[in-house]
């Protein structure tokens, strides 16, 4: 049994000694600069191969990024336009302006009975194919002087028309000056709606549109053949193509097709030379176009890049170094900052990934708030601010795609300004919305940076603007599910109050505090009291005054299990303490810190604040219940059987400032509530007798409070009991006068 204790407790000297271990920090600062190096090698350091024109590939070479393949764009283009179809136009020929003008011929013809027949015949074989070709002229005329077609289009349809102009039969002509007056007025409706049917269809070929005149003309209402006849014929002289092809129309769509045809890319990692290739001209121009052709290996931007890891990692150093944080000693600490750079490292590269051509800006999604934002909860603003400017380093170079300059300015100052504004608002943050409100922030700080670069530079496209933003607008709420996520984890897994987490303990919702205010209502008092000293005491000497205060609310709560013991809730009834045994009452007082663990474990409640209700009165000792037990003794006349170690409580003492503090608060707090009419000078001599009392006993022998933080804390407790029981003190000047008036 003696070996296992020796062997247990070994095992945990190790463990707490590498949180201290000044070797360790040295490998973490390394391990810090490896990551560094490592995340910004494939950015900073081009894999570059010795390759001559016309020579044989001795390894399959891949694409280091993202490449327009010049060759199949432009036949993918060729393709896009060897698909279009050709394009034709529909336009109005204006055929019943035609008909009406061959009927009113006719009519003033036929009804002259002075013109003689054969000559009528003569005028007809003339002036019928002269309108036809005259109403043609006048429309085309008109089509050229709208100006909504082109030379070339109106050279297509006046051809058109001219060689799919109709000819009208020979015996046509002497038939139609034999036509009376009321047979034209039969013939004109049916000849206009038969030419209104035919011309509403798109008509590339005339003889298709003809071939159908003589079934329409035989289902109208004329009865007579002749007129039948005629109408067939008049109408196949009217009916013209209204659809003609358009060259230039065609070119353009050909143009625009072109145009809209996606680029072809090689994409990274696609191969650029398999193994045994030759290298040609255009797998040349590709490799040196994609730098990757070098004549000898330069190991130089290594070397670059190694000593820019280092600087990052050394600026990390330095602060720390100087910090009076936890972190300046704690490796665990220093572990979790490092978790945090390559979580938020890993996501600005899993981003980067999907950075190509067709989304060059999607680098402002990514959440690069989201480490700043955690190292201001878990660890400290001044870090944050700090490890922001790292990371806006790291994203310029991650996210550079022009590769003129290794930075790439625009990622970096929107990740800069981000980051900045993240820990403004996330500093003082006291409940978990802050985080969704610092999110906000983040994406509106990103888009008016954007937008200030963009009225800058005054050459961003519309759809460059809106991607942009877009981005910018999710990269915000990206980052807030990522810390809402990620938050609970560090806090676990390092046992990280976080401000946030504190807060929402102190809820008096939380059914602990609910079961204290109901079934101790004097204990809930007490800690609420307790708390406000506490953290008045902890704040003047740069403790954790947040985690006092929680941790008095919860530092009695042991005390529920048996209410009435406690003098606090004793309203109107009998202590049950003057009708026990006082080593039954010292074993039910002492219990209560036990119990308050038992209790906090049991809702899973933060190591810090089980610590602050099992340590809060260390190892002192219960005077009361001793005396008593003394005296006891005495008027029983028998010999006492105890000793005082047996009326202490069980500890252990004080490990924190904090801890210390709300010990020191929960005595002074009790001690003063007992005063009727408390004086400056009663409070002032409470106060200092019960801190050297615990100093004289050696309570603070385990915490690094030290004397002069002591005398700071009796000083502030004064002035805040000053504030508490300001009604009930009586001055020394209104105590003379008291005197004298008596």
């Amino acid at each position: 049994m003696k070996n296992e204790v020796q062997i247990k407790g070994k095992f945990h000297y190790r463990l707490i000694g590498w949180k201290y271990s000044n070797w360790l920090r040295l490998l973490l600062f390394l391990l810090l600069a490896l990551i560094f190096y490592m995340s910004l090698y494939a950015k900073l350091v081009p894999q570059v191969y010795d390759i001559q024109l016309g020579a044989t590939s001795e390894k399959t070479i891949y694409a280091p990024r993202q490449i327009e393949n010049a060759v199949a764009t432009e036949q993918a283009k060729e393709d896009a336009a060897k698909r279009v179809q050709p394009v034709y136009r529909v336009v109005n020929l204006k055929n019943d302006a035609l008909i009406d003008a061959i009927y009113d011929k006719l009519l003033q013809i036929n009804v002259d009975e002075d013109v003689k027949f054969d000559d009528k015949v003569s005028i007809y074989r003339r002036v019928i194919p002269q309108l036809i070709t005259d109403l043609e002229n006048q429309s085309v005329k008109t089509l050229r002087t709208s100006g909504q077609y082109n030379d070339s289009l109106l050279e297509q349809i006046q051809q058109g028309l001219a060689e799919q102009q109709y000819q009208l039969p020979e015996e046509i002509y002497f038939k139609l000056p034999r036509l009376t007056k009321e047979d034209l007025a039969a013939m004109l409706p049916v000849t206009k709606d038969i030419v209104s049917k035919l011309m509403n269809d798109q008509i590339l070929d005339a003889q298709t549109a003809r071939a159908k005149v003589a079934e329409l003309v035989n289902t109208s209402n004329l009865t007579k053949n002749t007129t039948r006849e005629l109408v067939t014929e008049i109408v196949r002289s009217v009916i013209t193509p209204n659809k003609f092809f358009d060259q230039k129309g065609t070119d353009d769509a050909k143009g625009q097709a072109r145009e809209n045809a996606k680029p072809v890319y090689i994409n990274k990692n696609d191969v650029l030379v398999n193994v045994g290739d030759k290298i040609t001209e255009e797998i040349y121009a590709r490799l040196d176009k994609l730098e990757l052709l070098k004549d000898k290996a330069n190991h130089l931007p290594q070397l670059g890049l190694a000593i820019l890891a280092s600087l990052f990692s050394f600026v990390i150093y330095m602060f720390v170094r100087q910090s009076s944080l936890p972190i300046a000693y704690n490796n665990s600490q220093f572990v979790m900052l490092i978790l945090i750079f390559l979580i938020n490292i890993a996501g600005m590269k899993i981003i980067s990934l999907g950075q190509n051509l067709d989304y060059p800006f999607i680098g402002y999604l990514a959440p690069t708030a989201l480490g700043s934002i955690l190292i201001a909860i878990l660890l400290d603003a001044s870090m944050a601010f700090i490890s922001s400017v790292l990371f806006a380093l790291m994203a310029s170079i991650i996210f550079n795609t022009e590769h003129v300059l290794l930075f790439d300015f625009r990622y970096g100052l929107v990740s800069l300004v981000i980051c900045f504004s993240a820990v403004f608002t996330i500093q003082r943050a006291s409940q978990r919305a802050t985080i969704l409100k610092a999110g906000l922030m983040i994406s509106f700080f990103s888009m008016l940076t954007i937008t200030s670069m963009m009225l800058l530079e005054d050459h961003f496209s519309q759809k460059e603007a809106i991607m942009s933003l877009s981005f910018a607008a999710a990269g915000g709420l990206l980052t807030v599910v990522f810390v809402i996520g990620l938050l609970p984890f560090f806090e676990v897994a390092f046992g990280i109050l976080s401000p946030l987490k504190l807060v929402e303990l102190s809820n008096p919702n939380h059914p602990l505090l609910r079961k204290l205010l109901t079934e101790t209502p004097g204990t809930y008092h007490h800690s609420v009291m307790v708390g406000n000293l506490s953290e008045a005491a902890a704040e003047s000497i740069g403790a954790d005054g947040l985690l006092c205060r929680v941790g008095s609310y919860y530092h009695d709560i042991g005390k529920t299990k048996r209410p009435s013991y406690f003098i606090e809730n004793q309203t109107n009834i009998e202590n049950p303490h003057d009708r026990i045994d006082p080593n039954l009452s010292k074993s039910i007082i002492i219990a209560h810190p036990r119990d308050g663990v038992e209790m906090l474990k049991d809702f899973k409640m933060p190591k810090p604040i089980r610590d602050i209700a099992e340590q809060h009165h260390g190892t002192t000792l219960l005077h009361y219940f001793y005396h008593k037990a003394v005296k006891h003794a005495e008027d029983e006349g028998s010999e006492k059987t105890f000793r005082e170690e047996d009326f202490r409580y069980p500890g252990p003492k004080a490990q924190s400032k904090e801890a210390a503090i709300v010990g020191i608060a929960d005595s002074v707090e009790a001690a003063v509530r007992s005063l009727r009419n408390p004086t400056l000078e009663q409070i002032d001599s409470m106060v200092h007798k019960i801190i050297k009392s615990r100093l004289d006993d050696g309570q603070f022998n385990e915490c690094d409070l030290t004397l002069k933080e002591l005398d700071t804390i009796a000083k502030t407790l004064n002035e805040t009991l000053l504030g508490i029981f300001h009604s009930r003190i009586e001055y020394p000047s209104e105590l003379t006068a008291k005197k004298t008036g008596a």
